[in-house]
């Protein structure tokens, strides 16, 4: 099983950056692809990004691109999110997410692909 901890959320002005990170324990890291999805009040969760289990693939959805970037460090067992560029409508509760041990993702923006998930990171965009 696998323990996710985000961190690295808060209040930015509209177009500044955050970078968010995800510690992982309990398994060994580098056998999970994994991911970053964020929900907003009265909305669904929505996909942000997902890295392949090396890094060599990335994964972003259309609202991330050229924006946010995804990256994982497996001898830290962690990985992040820099945003930059940050909107109002950035705002939300960013989880991350891993799917089962050695899963290659199918499709790696919908929440059923993951199995384990974070507590969440305020990220509060002001305008």
């Amino acid at each position: 099983q696998v323990q996710l901890v985000e961190s690295g959320g808060g209040l930015v002005q509209t177009g500044g950056s955050l970078r968010l990170s995800c510690a992982a324990s309990g398994r060994t890291f580098s056998n999970y692809a994994m991911g970053w999805f964020r929900q907003a009040p009265g909305k669904e969760r929505e996909f942000v990004a997902a890295i392949s289990w090396s890094g060599g693939k990335t994964f972003y959805a259309d609202s991330a691109k050229g924006r946010f970037t995804i990256s994982r460090d497996n001898a830290k067992n962690t990985v992040y999110l820099q945003m930059n560029s940050l909107k109002p409508e950035d705002t939300a509760v960013y989880f991350c997410a891993a799917p089962e041990e050695y899963h290659v993702l199918v499709d790696a923006t919908t929440p059923r692909e993951y199995v384990y998930w974070g507590q969440g990171t305020q990220v509060t965009v002001s305008s």
